[in-house]
């Protein structure tokens, strides 16, 4: 996902900009911009598909490779080093939560991070109008249209949210190298795509929870550090990626279909 890797090095190149300054004020706000900028190119791919209809896959993956192109020529194809020790914070650092004397408990700081995002966003997709919406739109848009939703609206949202989201991201990836990548989240997008399908949304758009997200993403991550273990290499990794895509989308269609439904769909 080239919007990770532009954060990353946007992070960075901030950082090393401020030198001795870097407090964490300055941190904060180094992160911050860099999110910004990446929710500023989902605005941008918002736009150009609600307003010129743009196929989204067309619009999205252009916009990846424009956010990986930015990362290369900011850095020229080089890790951004020297960032300040104290920003491993995120990316590193643990909670150690203690049980009485006999039980420790550590906890990084990047996974109570990530609990707190899935909450939040388990919370606006279930609880709230903005969540209702998104299903609607995805479901079926022109219905949603004559129901008096602002479809564009919706789907601009979406995009901005996960452009910042992916930027997070990047900050936590650059937090955890100590270094702004500009390879970072190199085939991310097929990772995040069989997480999604595997935890049970539909490709078809409508139907999905964000817990069933989160459930893909760790049965992917047992998946790969299983391989990972069994020193799997890494090019049959990725053919085992692209065959639990492949097996998840075909469940799903039997699940909706039926084989009967399948073959005899024109």
């Amino acid at each position: 996902m080239g919007l990770v890797a532009l954060s990353a090095v946007l992070t960075a190149t901030m950082m090393v900009a401020c030198g001795n300054l870097t407090t964490p004020l300055v941190m904060v706000s180094c992160c911050v911009w860099a999110m910004t900028i990446c929710a500023g190119v989902g605005a941008f791919s918002g736009v150009m598909i609600t307003l010129f209809r743009i196929p989204p896959f067309i619009a999205t993956l252009a916009m990846m490779e424009v956010a990986r192109g930015l990362a290369l020529m900011i850095t020229k194809s080089q890790s951004i080093a020297g960032l300040p020790p104290a920003f491993d914070w995120l990316g590193l650092d643990v909670v150690t939560l203690r049980f009485g004397r006999a039980f420790e408990l550590e906890i990084p700081n990047a996974v109570i991070l990530m609990v707190f995002i899935y909450a939040a966003a388990q919370f606006v997709m279930g609880r709230t109008r903005l969540g209702r919406y998104v299903y609607a739109v995805g479901g079926n848009r022109e219905a949603a249209r004559l129901s008096g939703i602002r479809v564009n609206r919706v789907l601009l949202t979406v995009y901005v949210v996960s452009a910042a989201m992916a930027g997070l991201g990047g900050v936590i990836e650059a937090s955890q190298f100590t270094s702004g990548d500009p390879k970072s989240g190199l085939m991310y997008e097929l990772q995040v795509i069989a997480a999604v399908v595997v935890g049970g949304t539909s490709l078809a758009g409508g139907e999905g929870k964000v817990l069933g997200t989160l459930i893909g993403a760790l049965i992917i991550a047992v998946i790969q550090n299983g391989m990972n273990l069994t020193e799997v290499g890494v090019y049959t990794q990725r053919v085992v990626l692209g065959l639990v895509i492949l097996g998840a989308v075909l469940l799903d269609m039997l699940r909706k279909k039926g084989w009967r439904g399948l073959l005899t769909a024109e």
